[in-house]
């Protein structure tokens, strides 16, 4: 006789598992962040000139060696104002950030990875300076 019970056990099981693998590609963002608002941030770096860049999330800015890529994020621990993010890019690149909200207008960041098949490692001090530019 045919248990009539399985199928649906069954079916419930596969449907928890597509579930739960549409969320693994996704970008994650720390918490820490949601008070952040996205705009025109202005990056220092010692040794480089300041650049201001738009960016439309905040937690971009965990990435920022490899801005613009499409790279999957993992929050790898947060504690009060601080939060460690891993990634990895399509390209091979990966890194290491921890990121440090001081306002919600700035940030310091502090990375590390693989760049163009070079290592990187660098802080940068992140102010948010208005709304970016319409086009």
């Amino acid at each position: 006789m045919r248990d009539m019970n399985a199928i649906p056990r069954f079916s419930v099981a596969v449907l928890g598992l597509v579930g739960v693998g549409g969320a693994l590609g996704a970008a994650a963002s720390p918490s820490i962040l949601a008070g952040v608002e996205p705009g025109l941030w202005e990056i220092s770096r010692s040794g480089a000139a300041t650049q201001k860049i738009c960016f439309a999330d905040p937690a971009e800015l965990a990435q920022f060696e490899h801005r613009g890529t499409k790279c999957t994020r993992e929050v790898v621990r947060e504690s009060g104002s601080t939060a460690v993010v891993n990634y990895t890019c399509p390209d091979g690149g990966f890194g290491h950030t921890t990121m440090t909200v001081i306002t919600p207008r700035s940030l310091r960041i502090e990375t590390q990875g693989i760049a163009d098949s070079a290592p990187f490692k660098y802080k940068i001090q992140a102010r948010l300076a208005g709304n970016c530019p319409a086009h």
